[in-house]
């Protein structure tokens, strides 16, 4: 089973809102998914996504791959550091 970290669309008609999940990559976008990681409102901007930082580095450190929207928005909040802090103390 491959798990990805990627965006779901809820929200309305022109009027979009994201969920940041873990799902097997055979799942439909919208459909079913794993665990929930956070949520992103894009007209509030990246700044102000709310990523649990526990849950996405225990996915990353499971094998997860992120999506590119995703990589970027874990960039901008400096998960990505984090991860490769967590991985330098476990060596």
């Amino acid at each position: 089973m491959a798990v990805k970290i990627r965006l779901t669309r809820i929200g309305r008609h022109k009027d979009p809102f994201f969920r940041i999940v873990a799902a097997d990559s055979r799942f439909a976008r919208d459909g079913r998914y794993i665990e929930q990681i956070g949520y992103f409102d894009p007209e509030k901007g990246v700044e102000n996504a709310v990523i649990d930082e526990a849950l996405a580095l225990k996915w990353l450190l499971a094998g997860a791959t992120p999506s590119d929207t995703v990589k970027a928005m874990f960039n901008r909040k400096g998960l990505n550091a984090k991860l490769v802090e967590t991985k330098k103390a476990g060596k």
